[in-house]
């Protein structure tokens, strides 16, 4: 490339549509899709489901842990990507949530044993897994304990695992020096600290709302 020439950036709406419409929901991710809908809690977008499934091949993920279970949108993209006997250990405060989740799970013909739904609050059950036992970890729930999930969920990789935070961009109240609420303080907080963390190798993709990976080193 000539030093005078710039890539274009894939960030405007038509470009958005089109990687969302890369690879389309099926029925089961749809009918999940419509129960968010129903419950009032935000699903990651199509194109950020298919880089988690992504990187849980890539990782050939066998333990996984997310925080915020949702409808099981995010669950499914991870468990499709995982190896054929990988566990998904899901945990959300909602037990409403996580009844539809299951029902995700059961209609894309899941066996029960490839979850573990935990009902409870985050941080008081990632502090129970096991140190270095997992080989990725995905964040979607409270904006501003996502340095807690942070200081956590490193701890819960193994090495060459993965750290995954989604909607970290937040509709571009990161960069409004004027948002000084804790969901964007918080955001900011990880962001940095991430960047800082010399254990781990990092990179803010704009998918959905902004996915922040991480992979320990």
């Amino acid at each position: 490339m000539n030093s005078g020439t710039h890539a274009a950036s894939a960030t405007g709406p038509a470009e958005t549509e089109y990687v969302d419409g890369y690879l389309p929901d099926d029925e089961v991710l749809a009918a999940a899709r419509a129960r968010a809908d129903e419950l009032g809690c935000e699903p990651l977008s199509p194109a950020a489901g298919a880089t988690l499934g992504f990187l849980a091949a890539t990782l050939c993920a066998r333990a996984v842990v997310e925080v915020g279970t949702g409808t099981g949108v995010s669950g499914l993209c991870l468990l499709r990507g995982m190896a054929a006997d990988g566990v998904l250990t899901s945990i959300d405060i909602e037990p409403e949530y996580q009844r539809a989740a299951r029902r995700t799970f059961t209609e894309a013909g899941l066996p029960p044993g490839r979850t573990r739904l935990i009902i409870g609050r985050a941080l008081d059950v990632l502090s129970r897994l096991t140190p270095g036992g997992y080989d990725l970890v995905f964040v979607d729930a409270a904006r501003m304990e996502y340095p807690g999930y942070y200081d956590k969920g490193v701890a819960l990789l193994r090495r060459g695992g993965i750290i995954a935070f989604h909607n970290v961009l937040a509709d571009g109240r990161m960069f409004d020096p004027s948002r000084r609420d804790p969901e964007t303080m918080g955001l900011r907080e990880v962001a940095r600290a991430i960047r800082e963390d010399e254990r781990l190798v990092p990179a803010l993709l704009p998918v959905g709302g902004g996915l922040l990976v991480a992979a320990a080193s």
